[in-house]
Protein backbone atom coordinates (compact mmCIF):
# COMPACT_ATOMS: atom_id res chain seq x y z
CA UNK A 1 0.00 0.00 0.00
CA UNK A 2 1.41 3.38 -1.06
CA UNK A 3 2.16 5.91 1.65
CA UNK A 4 0.33 9.24 1.51
CA UNK A 5 1.59 12.56 2.90
CA UNK A 6 -0.83 11.99 5.77
CA UNK A 7 0.82 8.67 6.61
CA UNK A 8 4.21 10.40 6.54
CA UNK A 9 3.01 13.16 8.89
CA UNK A 10 1.40 10.60 11.21
CA UNK A 11 4.63 8.61 11.46
CA UNK A 12 6.81 11.71 11.77
CA UNK A 13 4.81 12.84 14.80
CA UNK A 14 5.06 9.39 16.35
CA UNK A 15 8.80 9.31 15.76
CA UNK A 16 9.73 12.88 16.71
CA UNK A 17 7.02 13.80 19.26
CA UNK A 18 5.96 10.41 20.59
CA UNK A 19 4.72 11.77 23.93
CA UNK A 20 1.86 13.47 22.07
CA UNK A 21 0.23 10.08 21.57
CA UNK A 22 -0.52 9.69 25.30
CA UNK A 23 -3.36 12.25 25.43
CA UNK A 24 -4.78 10.49 22.36
CA UNK A 25 -4.90 7.23 24.31
CA UNK A 26 -6.58 9.02 27.20
CA UNK A 27 -9.20 10.40 24.83
CA UNK A 28 -9.94 7.22 22.91
CA UNK A 29 -9.40 4.46 25.45
CA UNK A 30 -10.20 6.34 28.65
CA UNK A 31 -6.67 5.93 29.96
CA UNK A 32 -5.14 8.23 32.56
CA UNK A 33 -1.59 8.62 31.32
CA UNK A 34 0.29 11.57 32.78
CA UNK A 35 2.94 11.99 30.10
CA UNK A 36 5.71 10.40 32.13
CA UNK A 37 5.09 6.85 30.93
CA UNK A 38 7.62 4.99 28.80
CA UNK A 39 6.61 4.36 25.18
CA UNK A 40 8.26 1.48 23.31
CA UNK A 41 7.78 1.20 19.56
CA UNK A 42 7.97 -2.16 17.81
CA UNK A 43 8.66 -3.13 14.23
CA UNK A 44 5.63 -2.29 12.12
CA UNK A 45 6.37 -4.90 9.45
CA UNK A 46 4.48 -8.16 9.72
CA UNK A 47 4.35 -11.16 7.41
CA UNK A 48 0.88 -12.56 6.79
CA UNK A 49 0.70 -16.23 5.83
CA UNK A 50 -1.32 -16.71 2.65
CA UNK A 51 -3.46 -19.74 1.80
CA UNK A 52 -1.10 -20.89 -0.95
CA UNK A 53 1.77 -21.00 1.54
CA UNK A 54 3.44 -17.72 0.62
CA UNK A 55 3.97 -14.73 2.90
CA UNK A 56 2.87 -11.18 2.26
CA UNK A 57 4.48 -8.24 4.06
CA UNK A 58 2.08 -5.80 5.67
CA UNK A 59 3.09 -2.54 7.30
CA UNK A 60 1.03 -1.07 10.13
CA UNK A 61 1.08 2.66 10.82
CA UNK A 62 2.28 2.05 14.36
CA UNK A 63 2.48 -0.63 17.02
CA UNK A 64 3.75 0.33 20.46
CA UNK A 65 3.50 -0.36 24.18
CA UNK A 66 3.02 2.04 27.07
CA UNK A 67 4.45 1.13 30.45
CA UNK A 68 2.29 2.74 33.12
CA UNK A 69 0.59 1.05 36.05
CA UNK A 70 0.68 -1.94 33.74
CA UNK A 71 2.04 -2.45 30.25
CA UNK A 72 -0.45 -2.18 27.39
CA UNK A 73 0.02 -2.64 23.65
CA UNK A 74 -1.61 -0.40 21.07
CA UNK A 75 -2.08 -0.53 17.30
CA UNK A 76 -2.97 2.76 15.55
CA UNK A 77 -3.76 3.46 11.92
CA UNK A 78 -4.38 6.73 10.08
CA UNK A 79 -6.89 6.51 7.22
CA UNK A 80 -8.00 9.21 4.81
CA UNK A 81 -11.41 7.51 4.81
CA UNK A 82 -12.77 4.13 5.75
CA UNK A 83 -13.34 1.46 3.13
CA UNK A 84 -14.89 -1.98 3.20
CA UNK A 85 -11.56 -3.69 3.81
CA UNK A 86 -10.55 -1.80 6.94
CA UNK A 87 -11.88 -4.33 9.46
CA UNK A 88 -10.33 -7.24 7.57
CA UNK A 89 -6.98 -5.44 7.49
CA UNK A 90 -7.15 -4.61 11.18
CA UNK A 91 -7.87 -8.24 12.02
CA UNK A 92 -4.91 -9.39 9.90
CA UNK A 93 -2.58 -6.91 11.57
CA UNK A 94 -3.85 -7.55 15.09
CA UNK A 95 -3.80 -11.32 14.69
CA UNK A 96 -0.23 -11.23 13.39
CA UNK A 97 0.83 -8.93 16.24
CA UNK A 98 -0.74 -11.42 18.66
CA UNK A 99 1.00 -14.35 16.96
CA UNK A 100 4.37 -12.60 17.08
CA UNK A 101 4.14 -12.36 20.88
CA UNK A 102 2.20 -15.55 21.57
CA UNK A 103 3.00 -17.76 24.54
CA UNK A 104 2.23 -21.13 26.05
CA UNK A 105 0.66 -21.32 29.50
CA UNK A 106 0.17 -24.82 31.00
CA UNK A 107 -0.56 -26.36 27.65
CA UNK A 108 -2.65 -23.43 26.41
CA UNK A 109 -1.72 -21.30 23.41
CA UNK A 110 -2.26 -17.64 24.41
CA UNK A 111 -2.78 -14.78 21.96
CA UNK A 112 -2.96 -11.20 23.22
CA UNK A 113 -4.52 -8.74 20.79
CA UNK A 114 -3.47 -5.08 21.04
CA UNK A 115 -5.84 -2.21 21.81
CA UNK A 116 -6.62 -0.89 18.33
CA UNK A 117 -7.85 2.42 16.97
CA UNK A 118 -8.06 4.31 13.69
CA UNK A 119 -7.83 8.04 13.01
CA UNK A 120 -10.32 8.90 10.26
CA UNK A 121 -9.66 12.11 8.36
CA UNK A 122 -12.67 12.16 6.02
CA UNK A 123 -16.27 11.06 6.35
CA UNK A 124 -16.13 10.48 10.08
CA UNK A 125 -19.64 11.82 10.65
CA UNK A 126 -21.11 8.78 8.90
CA UNK A 127 -19.07 6.30 10.90
CA UNK A 128 -19.83 4.70 14.27
CA UNK A 129 -17.68 5.54 17.28
CA UNK A 130 -16.26 2.03 17.17
CA UNK A 131 -16.15 -0.82 14.69
CA UNK A 132 -16.62 -4.38 15.87
CA UNK A 133 -15.27 -7.73 14.77
CA UNK A 134 -16.95 -10.96 15.83
CA UNK A 135 -15.01 -14.22 15.79
CA UNK A 136 -17.06 -17.39 15.94
CA UNK A 137 -15.26 -20.43 17.28
CA UNK A 138 -16.43 -23.90 18.30
CA UNK A 139 -18.14 -23.47 21.62
CA UNK A 140 -18.83 -19.76 21.40
CA UNK A 141 -17.81 -16.42 19.97
CA UNK A 142 -15.75 -13.38 20.92
CA UNK A 143 -16.02 -9.75 19.87
CA UNK A 144 -13.46 -6.97 19.97
CA UNK A 145 -13.61 -3.28 19.12
CA UNK A 146 -11.64 -0.95 16.88
CA UNK A 147 -12.03 2.55 18.32
CA UNK A 148 -12.66 5.36 15.83
CA UNK A 149 -11.23 8.85 16.30
CA UNK A 150 -12.81 11.45 14.01
CA UNK A 151 -11.01 14.71 13.34
CA UNK A 152 -14.35 16.36 12.46
CA UNK A 153 -15.47 16.19 16.09
CA UNK A 154 -12.83 18.64 17.33
CA UNK A 155 -12.64 22.40 17.11
CA UNK A 156 -9.29 24.17 17.37
CA UNK A 157 -10.12 25.11 20.96
CA UNK A 158 -10.94 21.49 21.82
CA UNK A 159 -7.61 20.25 20.47
CA UNK A 160 -5.72 22.51 22.85
CA UNK A 161 -8.10 22.08 25.79
CA UNK A 162 -7.73 18.30 25.63
CA UNK A 163 -4.03 18.50 24.70
CA UNK A 164 -4.69 16.64 21.44
CA UNK A 165 -1.85 18.42 19.67
CA UNK A 166 -1.18 15.27 17.66
CA UNK A 167 -4.32 16.10 15.64
CA UNK A 168 -3.35 19.70 14.86
CA UNK A 169 -1.67 19.01 11.47
CA UNK A 170 -4.85 17.25 10.30
CA UNK A 171 -7.21 20.03 11.38
CA UNK A 172 -7.50 21.44 7.85
CA UNK A 173 -9.57 18.39 6.89
CA UNK A 174 -12.41 20.10 8.74
CA UNK A 175 -12.29 22.80 6.06
CA UNK A 176 -11.80 20.55 3.03
CA UNK A 177 -15.30 21.14 1.64
CA UNK A 178 -14.82 24.92 2.01
CA UNK A 179 -11.40 25.31 0.40
CA UNK A 180 -12.77 26.26 -3.03
CA UNK A 181 -14.88 28.99 -1.43
CA UNK A 182 -11.92 30.17 0.67
CA UNK A 183 -9.90 30.57 -2.51
CA UNK A 184 -12.33 33.08 -4.03
CA UNK A 185 -13.99 34.67 -0.97
CA UNK A 186 -11.61 36.86 1.09
CA UNK A 187 -13.80 36.68 4.19
CA UNK A 188 -13.68 32.89 4.30
CA UNK A 189 -9.95 32.84 3.60
CA UNK A 190 -9.44 35.29 6.46
CA UNK A 191 -11.54 33.13 8.78
CA UNK A 192 -9.38 30.08 7.97
CA UNK A 193 -6.26 32.17 8.52
CA UNK A 194 -7.56 33.25 11.93
CA UNK A 195 -7.84 29.59 12.95
CA UNK A 196 -4.16 29.03 12.20
CA UNK A 197 -3.09 32.30 13.80
CA UNK A 198 -4.95 31.11 16.89
CA UNK A 199 -3.11 27.77 16.74
CA UNK A 200 0.27 29.46 16.36
CA UNK A 201 -0.36 31.77 19.31
CA UNK A 202 -1.47 28.90 21.53
CA UNK A 203 1.62 26.88 20.59
CA UNK A 204 3.80 29.89 21.39
CA UNK A 205 2.09 30.25 24.75
CA UNK A 206 2.64 26.56 25.52
CA UNK A 207 6.33 26.94 24.71
CA UNK A 208 6.61 30.03 26.92
CA UNK A 209 5.01 28.06 29.77
CA UNK A 210 7.44 25.14 29.13
CA UNK A 211 4.58 22.76 28.31
CA UNK A 212 6.25 21.96 25.00
CA UNK A 213 9.74 22.69 23.70
CA UNK A 214 10.75 24.60 20.60
CA UNK A 215 11.33 21.40 18.63
CA UNK A 216 7.78 20.15 19.28
CA UNK A 217 6.27 23.50 18.42
CA UNK A 218 8.18 23.79 15.14
CA UNK A 219 7.44 20.18 14.23
CA UNK A 220 3.68 20.69 14.71
CA UNK A 221 3.76 23.85 12.64
CA UNK A 222 5.84 22.26 9.89
CA UNK A 223 3.61 19.17 9.73
CA UNK A 224 0.49 21.38 9.64
CA UNK A 225 1.93 23.13 6.63
CA UNK A 226 2.84 19.85 4.96
CA UNK A 227 -0.74 18.55 5.18
CA UNK A 228 -2.15 21.90 4.04
CA UNK A 229 0.19 21.96 1.02
CA UNK A 230 -1.17 18.62 -0.12
CA UNK A 231 -4.86 19.02 0.62
CA UNK A 232 -4.94 22.58 -0.78
CA UNK A 233 -2.67 21.86 -3.74
CA UNK A 234 -5.24 23.34 -6.16
CA UNK A 235 -5.85 26.44 -4.04
CA UNK A 236 -2.79 28.67 -4.07
CA UNK A 237 -4.22 31.39 -1.80
CA UNK A 238 -5.19 28.86 0.86
CA UNK A 239 -1.88 27.03 0.62
CA UNK A 240 0.22 30.17 0.79
CA UNK A 241 -1.91 31.64 3.56
CA UNK A 242 -1.39 28.65 5.84
CA UNK A 243 2.30 28.47 4.91
CA UNK A 244 2.87 32.12 5.80
CA UNK A 245 1.35 31.60 9.23
CA UNK A 246 2.73 28.19 10.12
CA UNK A 247 6.24 28.41 8.66
CA UNK A 248 8.42 31.13 7.22
CA UNK A 249 8.71 34.05 9.60
CA UNK A 250 8.02 32.15 12.81
CA UNK A 251 10.58 29.40 12.14
CA UNK A 252 13.13 31.95 10.97
CA UNK A 253 12.52 33.90 14.16
CA UNK A 254 13.13 30.82 16.32
CA UNK A 255 16.32 30.04 14.41
CA UNK A 256 17.59 33.55 15.05
CA UNK A 257 16.85 33.27 18.75
CA UNK A 258 18.93 30.10 18.99
CA UNK A 259 21.75 31.35 16.80
CA UNK A 260 22.05 35.02 17.74
CA UNK A 261 21.04 35.01 21.40
CA UNK A 262 22.85 31.80 22.23
CA UNK A 263 20.08 29.82 23.89
CA UNK A 264 22.37 27.03 25.02
CA UNK A 265 19.63 24.79 26.34
CA UNK A 266 17.69 25.14 23.10
CA UNK A 267 20.73 24.22 21.04
CA UNK A 268 21.57 21.34 23.34
CA UNK A 269 18.09 19.81 23.08
CA UNK A 270 18.15 20.04 19.27
CA UNK A 271 21.62 18.45 19.12
CA UNK A 272 20.71 15.58 21.43
CA UNK A 273 17.45 14.95 19.59
CA UNK A 274 19.07 14.96 16.14
CA UNK A 275 21.87 12.66 17.31
CA UNK A 276 19.35 10.20 18.82
CA UNK A 277 17.60 10.07 15.43
CA UNK A 278 20.79 9.09 13.62
CA UNK A 279 21.91 12.42 12.13
CA UNK A 280 25.66 12.71 11.54
CA UNK A 281 27.82 15.31 13.28
CA UNK A 282 28.20 17.24 10.01
CA UNK A 283 24.44 17.32 9.49
CA UNK A 284 23.90 18.56 13.07
CA UNK A 285 26.61 21.17 12.61
CA UNK A 286 24.93 22.48 9.47
CA UNK A 287 21.54 22.71 11.22
CA UNK A 288 22.80 24.37 14.43
CA UNK A 289 25.79 26.37 13.16
CA UNK A 290 28.01 24.69 15.76
CA UNK A 291 31.46 23.16 15.32
CA UNK A 292 31.55 19.37 15.28
CA UNK A 293 33.93 19.43 18.26
CA UNK A 294 31.34 21.39 20.30
CA UNK A 295 28.60 19.01 19.22
CA UNK A 296 30.69 15.98 20.16
CA UNK A 297 31.34 17.46 23.61
CA UNK A 298 27.62 18.07 24.22
CA UNK A 299 26.77 14.51 23.19
CA UNK A 300 29.53 12.98 25.33
CA UNK A 301 28.44 14.94 28.41
CA UNK A 302 24.77 14.06 28.04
Amino acid sequence: MTNTPYDDVFRTLLNDCSFLVLPMLNEVFGEHYTGKEEITFFLNEHFINQQEGTEEKRITDTFFAVSGVKKKKYHWECESKADKSILARFFEYDAQIALDSSSMETGMFVLEFPHSAVLILRGGNSMPDKMRTKIKVPGGEVEYDIEVLKIQLYSMEALFKKNLLFLLPFYIFNYESELAACEIEPEKLAALGEEYIKARKMLEKMQEENKIDIFTKCTLMDMSNKVAEHIAAKYSKVKEGVKKIMTGQILEYEAKIIKNQGRAEGIKSVIIHMYSKGFTLSQIAMATDKDESEIRLIIENE
